[in-house]
């Protein structure tokens, strides 16, 4: 429904003028984390952070090279949580092009709204919370959010699998719109763009052959997720990010380790016939259902519990 954090930037490299000091270790974290540095990056500092993107949890402000969060209030949430149910029963009358523009584009207007639905929030009704199970749905993702930021600090801080991860002293940043500064003190390195645009910029350009190598890492990155017990219940493309020649969790509100989650997952995918009109690949696709087919092929031949099985850390059964 929102646009996720990612830009269209080249691959540089990163260069930070601060001093690193070594972590120590916590608990349960095998040594892996954020590095942690004297100061702030240079970059964050000078000038105002443009607003890259936003979700149901967080805004997402970016430098050139870094990334930093602004985590919404829960009263926001559930803002969001109700224009999202308002969308859905929205989408059988609106035109189509008007409901894509709408409700997947940030925009002044849909921020309007969703600070005047905010104002509303304190005043409803318990039955209406009850009634319209919005208690439930904003509970459920906060409690997703929640632990998919856990399970990413677990087990795959300082892997290939997601960005580098920064931490300094808090530091006041400038950032476009409202509320017009931050206080922060961890940044993430900013991808060149979410998977969901490199695969459409790529066929747009007619790269068809690009387009599918990536769709391999793809595959590749989820396998390499499950082999350090990690499961992603939320594929969607835009929670991905491209960096080099890596495909990076950019969102890890979606990943889980309970084999509950799972198993419900596959149920999903198992009724899915095609895969990459799930995965919003059907209009980039569409002159090549060639490609299309190798795809789903591969997806329902990876994506399916008895493979997850046998990647999964025995320790973790």
């Amino acid at each position: 429904m929102f646009e996720k954090a990612g830009g269209n930037l080249p691959r540089t490299a990163i260069q930070l003028s601060v001093m690193e000091v070594r972590r120590q270790p916590s608990e349960g974290d095998d040594g892996r984390g954020p590095k942690f540095l004297v100061h702030a990056p240079e970059e964050l500092l000078r000038g105002r952070l443009r607003r890259l993107g936003e979700g149901i949890g967080r805004v997402v402000f970016a430098s050139e090279h870094w990334v930093v969060k602004r985590d919404r209030s829960p009263s926001e949430m559930i803002a969001l949580v109700l224009l999202w149910r308002a969308a859905r029963r929205l989408e059988r009358i609106l035109p189509a092009r008007f409901r894509f523009r709408f409700f997947t584009k940030p925009s002044t207007t849909l921020r309007i709204l969703r600070v005047l639905t905010q104002l509303v929030v304190p005043a409803l009704p318990r039955g209406v919370w009850y009634a319209t199970h919005i208690r439930e749905v904003w509970l459920t993702h906060y409690k997703r959010e929640v632990r998919g930021k856990r399970l990413a600090g677990r087990h795959l801080t300082g892997t290939h699998l997601v960005p580098e991860r920064i931490a300094f002293p808090p530091v006041r940043v400038a950032v476009g719109g409202w509320p017009g500064w931050l206080v922060v003190s961890e940044a993430i390195e900013r991808v060149e763009a979410t998977l969901e645009q490199r695969l459409t910029e790529l066929s747009n350009a007619g790269r068809f052959d690009e387009l599918e190598l990536w769709l391999d890492r793809f595959l590749e990155m989820r396998l390499a997720g499950w082999q350090r017990g990690v499961f992603s219940v939320d594929a969607h493309l835009k929670n991905f990010g491209v960096t080099g020649d890596r495909v990076v969790i950019i969102d890890a509100g979606g990943l889980t380790d309970r084999w509950k989650d799972i198993e419900q997952r596959m149920d999903i995918e198992e009724a899915t016939e095609e895969p990459h009109v799930r995965l919003g690949l059907g209009p980039l696709l569409a002159s090549r259902p060639d490609i299309a087919d190798r795809f789903n092929a591969q997806w329902k031949a990876t994506v399916n519990l008895d493979e997850v099985r046998r990647h999964w850390p025995e320790a973790s059964d």
